[in-house]
């Protein structure tokens, strides 16, 4: 079974995200409907420079959990939002509309298909 490797799940506020995430970086975020109990993964992504800003614009939408990690660097939370895209369906499962868009202005490569080749 793919692992998510992240910390969580909190409830999706404004209050908790806060609490979790103090400082501003990169990471990485999964986003589950369901209220309790087992996280679902429903939805996956990542910011590349303010992760506890990013969640807080899913607050108030049909997510009620989240779980995250901070990344090391732009390029890590690409790749891992890339591996977590993978790990857990797609688009055919998950709620994201299409594969995640890399940052404006790089070359990188998904490290696991070949959609930017």
């Amino acid at each position: 079974m793919a692992s998510l490797g992240m910390q969580g799940p909190y409830p999706l506020s404004t209050a908790e995200i806060d609490r979790q995430i103090t400082r501003t970086s990169a990471g990485n975020y999964a986003l589950t409907r369901s209220t309790e109990g087992t996280f679902y993964v429903n939805y996956v992504g990542r910011s590349d420079n303010n992760l506890n800003g990013r969640l807080k614009d899913h607050v108030g939408s049909k997510y009620s959990r989240f779980m995250f990690s901070p990344a090391a660097s732009p390029k890590a939370a690409f790749e891992k939002e890339c591996h977590n895209y993978h790990d857990f369906g797609g688009s055919e499962k998950l709620d994201n509309e299409r594969h995640p868009d890399r940052p404006g202005g790089t070359d990188w490569k998904c490290p696991r298909c070949q959609i930017f080749g």
